[in-house]
């Protein structure tokens, strides 16, 4: 039987104490794209979905690779098709839970099968220590980048692959998918996996990653340990404070959730400790928490996925530690193609006081219908990123800002968002920094202006343009990047 995924793909591991040095994790294409070692088990053929005859779907179990010798991931995968009709040509992958049960899809994607006959591959995933066998998946994943250094045996790689294999079993599903134009999207890990599978794989065409990092590592260093003692000391006394009932914008009842939210993310990853008796430098430390999520960090790839012509919209928050780094983002890569929710949260427990958790806000999954309706149909435009200039007003204490496009903007709302003296990245208060909005007035064809009046003479303040595009009866939120101006 031929060995599964090339084994020289997996078996890093045995050649690890040549490495001298953390590598970026990196993929065998010609082994993701090999069916041949699927080991696909079907669990429900091609049925009627029962709560709707014009859909048929199928559940398998695949598998996704031999991690290491050993240890195979293998993870359920629905597919979802018009129940007549051709082969889909337009085929969206996105994410589900790991039940052994087919899914059921809503919102957006539900209406891109049912309207536009867009065949729907999910793939089940969540954190690496609730995969199978659990307790010991990520236990064997962290040793494996302690002893070989390879940034392969992290959690990004492993999500990034899944998508990538689910789109390999439904391809083998020749007489259904045989898809031209391939758009991925999921959130927060599954954003990683979306980014991922879109840098690294030539079949995908177009990425929606929702509350992903883009641009710096989510949460903090992959090596627990490393983060700073001013991040460290200030999430302690925010802690302090919610324990001691001090009004600090956020409710006494998110002690417990950020605690566990913590204690979830150090499971999938190596600590201080246990890079110091692996024998890691340093420099290995240092460079393992970068390392760790190169296969999903889009801003070095862009020059790469705009030459394969892959479209790209982000969807972020703008208090979300999970996707920091945005004002970087702005500086840098101002034409990103993205939408900044002003105030938006990561996904968590309502208890943390995460009212605006961008996942579920309705514009954001109406965002996907109208990105699948310009990447598969060309059923209306991508307004491009607008430019932004700012103008500080000492004496008025007064924020004046002018938002231009490329080419005429027939926006629905306009409207300007800013925050002042926000909390550093990384900390819990930042997550809870209060936004307020203000709408801009049209001066020109292509031109908007607003202004913000800021009492008090802030230090600095953080700002974003936010609209909204209709056009043949989709509506697309976007935003101009996040911005910062210093204004002392």
């Amino acid at each position: 039987m031929k060995r599964l995924f090339n084994l020289s793909l997996f078996l890093a591991f045995s050649t690890a104490p040549l490495l001298a040095e953390v590598v970026p994790g990196k993929f065998d294409m010609p082994s993701v794209r090999d069916a041949s070692t699927l080991e696909t088990r079907v669990i429900e053929e091609w049925h009627s979905w029962e709560k709707d005859a014009s859909v048929r779907q199928k559940l398998v179990e695949i598998t996704v690779c031999e991690w290491w010798p050993g240890q195979k991931v293998r993870l359920p995968v629905t597919f979802l098709a018009p129940a007549t009709g051709g082969p889909c040509r337009n085929v969206l992958v996105g994410n589900t839970g790991m039940v052994l049960k087919a899914a059921a899809p809503s919102g957006a994607m539900l209406r891109l099968l049912k309207q536009n006959g867009v065949g729907l591959v999910l793939i089940g995933m969540t954190t690496v220590d609730a995969m199978e066998p659990l307790g010991k998946l990520d236990v064997g994943m962290k040793e494996h980048f302690l002893k070989s250094k390879d940034a392969r045996f992290t959690p990004a790689w492993i999500w990034g692959l899944s998508d990538m294999r689910a789109l390999t079993a439904a391809i083998a599903e020749k007489e259904v998918f045989q898809p031209t134009k391939v758009l991925a999207t999921g959130g927060s890990k599954r954003g990683v996996a979306t980014a991922a599978a879109g840098i690294a794989d030539e079949r995908f065409t177009a990425i929606l990653p929702v509350v992903a990092p883009i641009i710096d590592s989510p949460g903090g260093p992959y090596v627990e340990g490393l983060a700073s003692k001013e991040i460290t000391d200030e999430n302690t006394r925010f802690l302090a404070d919610l324990a001691a009932g001090k009004e600090i914008g956020a409710p006494a009842s998110a002690i417990e959730p950020l605690v566990a939210r913590e204690k979830i993310r150090a499971a999938e990853r190596i600590t201080l400790e246990e890079a110091r008796g692996a024998g890691w430098t340093p420099a290995e430390m240092k460079a393992a928490s970068t390392l760790a999520w190169e296969v999903c960090r889009t801003t070095n790839y862009l020059p790469a996925l705009k030459a394969r012509g892959v479209e790209i919209f982000y969807n972020q928050g703008s208090n979300d530690n999970v996707s920091p780094g945005l004002r970087e983002l702005g500086r840098r890569f101002p034409n990103l193609p993205i939408y900044v929710v002003p105030g938006g949260q990561h996904g968590g427990a309502k208890t943390a006081g995460f009212l605006k958790q961008v996942g579920s806000l309705p514009e954001v999954d109406e965002n996907l219908f109208a990105f699948a309706q310009h990447h598969f149909f060309k059923n209306r435009s991508l307004p491009a990123t607008p430019k932004v200039t700012q103008h500080w007003d000492n004496a008025a204490h007064k924020l004046e800002v002018t938002v231009t496009f490329a080419e005429k903007m027939d926006s629905a709302t306009n409207d300007l968002w800013w925050s002042t003296n926000r909390h550093a990245d990384y900390t819990f208060a930042m997550e809870y920094d209060v936004w307020q909005s203000t709408p801009l007035r049209r001066t020109g064809p292509a031109t908007f202006a607003g202004e913000a009046l800021l009492p008090g003479a802030p230090g600095a303040v953080d700002f974003v343009s936010v609209h909204q595009h209709v056009e043949n009866g989709s509506t697309l939120t976007f935003s101009s990047p996040l911005l910062r101006l210093e204004t002392k």
